[in-house]
């Protein structure tokens, strides 16, 4: 018999006896003890889910660790060397904040798909929404998938969970014309080259403001987004390497770009020369601080009257702009940094039925005119 049950004296409750073999080093018998809290049914349950991983070789070993000792750990391991810092940071503020205590006290072998769902319940009835329960169910699901790839656990808690569902608010772009009104307000105001760069080369907010004057070729027209900066809640700015092979690029500049950020040069040489100082080519090209540009940016869209229009909408209206215009996807992967073609394909992919249309329409223009070249031949 690989296992047995056994009712404890003086309890209602039930231990389960597990058979292991032999012990190859002193040649004694193995067993295991495993305290069930419950009924009978209870014990004759969880007796049958071991039996059934000793046959599938998936029974881990016991662990007293915690689901809080976990995540600080899986923190620490993970999160923090393989994450962009201000995402890591969100990430352990949200642990700390809401998962520990509310989910930290259990054992993680012991985590249930029914202690999830209520947990996620119950920040819902605190008032969180949807969209952050959910993103909740993606870091527990993470962090407990890296728990079952290390043996910790058999099987993720999370995949037999259903979090909460979402309506993805719709994207928000600038079109031509109000693309225009807003660099013409923009001009009266500092901000004006950063914003006429993230608008004409779809660059991400933490990739402009790590842009030295050396990474930007005013001849050749490209700049090379090499890192990005990052401010912390404690202070710290922080400057990492791109986050993908595929955001380590090269963006080509227009005419009109390279002449912004020509003149604006020369501005900012002038300014420090007045101070005694020089111009170099290490120094940042945007010397402020992250918020401090969206808080000027939200200012302005606000003054304009465009609603819903965020600084990060600038990245989104540079790519839009492009697919409208016909340039293949795989260059607009390649401008913004993506890892792939297909995270290009589905982001944007409320700008596909007018490429539809336009690439019907080329189609027949195509067809119609090699007809008529045919009827003029004969």
């Amino acid at each position: 018999m690989r296992g047995r049950i056994i009712k404890r004296k003086g309890s209602n409750n039930y231990t389960i006896v597990l058979q292991l073999g032999l012990d190859p080093s002193t040649g004694k018998r193995k067993q295991r003890w495993i305290a069930v809290k419950g009924n009978k049914h209870d014990a004759e349950n969880k007796l049958t889910e071991l039996l059934h991983d000793m046959a599938q070789g998936t029974l881990t070993k016991p662990s007293k660790v915690t689901i809080s000792q976990w995540l600080l750990q899986w923190l620490k391991d993970y999160a923090w060397p393989n994450l962009a810092p201000r995402t890591a940071e969100g990430y352990e503020n949200m642990i700390r904040k809401h998962i520990i205590p509310g989910l930290g006290k259990h054992k993680l072998t012991d985590l249930k798909p029914e202690h999830l769902q209520l947990y996620y319940s119950d920040r819902l009835n605190s008032g969180l929404s949807a969209r952050t329960v959910r993103h909740h169910h993606v870091t527990l699901h993470t962090a407990l998938k890296t728990a079952f790839k290390r043996g910790i656990i058999v099987r993720n808690p999370a995949d037999a969970v259903d979090p909460p569902h979402f309506t993805r608010p719709e994207m928000q772009t600038i079109g031509e014309a109000d693309l225009t009104k807003f660099l013409d307000a923009a001009k009266e105001t500092e901000y004006y080259p950063l914003f006429y760069l993230a608008l004409f080369t779809g660059m991400r907010r933490s990739e402009l403001l790590a842009l030295r004057w050396s990474d930007v070729d005013l001849i050749l027209c490209k700049a090379y987004v090499t890192r990005s900066l990052h401010h912390m809640g404690n202070g710290k700015t922080i400057f990492r390497p791109t986050k993908t092979a595929k955001s380590r690029r090269s963006v080509a500049l227009s005419p009109s770009t390279v002449q912004v950020l020509s003149d604006y040069k020369a501005t900012r040489e002038t300014t420090m020369l007045h101070s005694g100082k020089l111009l170099l080519e290490d120094d940042l090209i945007f010397p402020w601080l992250p918020d401090t540009v969206t808080h000027a940016w939200l200012k302005l869209s606000r003054k304009l009257g465009l609603k819903g229009i965020h600084l990060h909408s600038a990245r989104h209206s540079h790519a839009s702009l492009l697919l409208r215009q016909g340039v293949h996807p795989k260059i607009v992967q390649e401008r913004l940094g993506h890892s792939s073609i297909q995270v290009t394909l589905d982001t944007y992919s409320h700008v596909a039925p007018g490429l539809q249309e336009a690439a019907a329409a080329g189609f027949d223009d195509f067809i119609r005119s090699r007809e008529s070249v045919k009827e003029t031949t004969n």
